[in-house]
């Protein structure tokens, strides 16, 4: 049952973005900075009752900040050249080439 509430969060934030569009550009754009994914990792982990494991969740979550950032500017950028879903695509593959720096680039060290 923990899985289906944690779904719902995910649809109600979803349909919030949605509804959202319909009024204008710049709500859909913050509304992903509410930390609804952020929360539902973070009760997850916590419901393990370890604080080390909850510590380590939020600062994995932190170094993903410039991946995200990465991922609304190549958006931005492509956005101007190619259809929306193209540069949603191009921007997925920057973020994922950034993501596994971030966390696999140290161990190459």
């Amino acid at each position: 049952m923990d899985v289906v509430w944690k779904g719902i969060v995910g649809g109600l934030v979803t349909a919030a973005i949605v509804l959202a569009s319909r009024r204008g550009n710049i709500l859909p754009g913050i509304l992903p900075l509410a930390p609804t994914l952020a929360i539902i990792a973070l009760l997850a982990v916590g419901a393990k009752g370890e604080a080390g494991g909850f510590r380590e969740t939020c600062l994995a979550g932190m170094r993903t900040i410039p991946a995200y950032l990465v991922f609304l500017g190549v958006a931005w950028w492509l956005a101007g050249s190619f259809d929306y879903r193209i540069a949603i695509l191009g921007a997925l593959g920057a973020w994922l080439i950034v993501a596994l720096a971030i966390f696999l680039g140290p161990r190459w060290l």
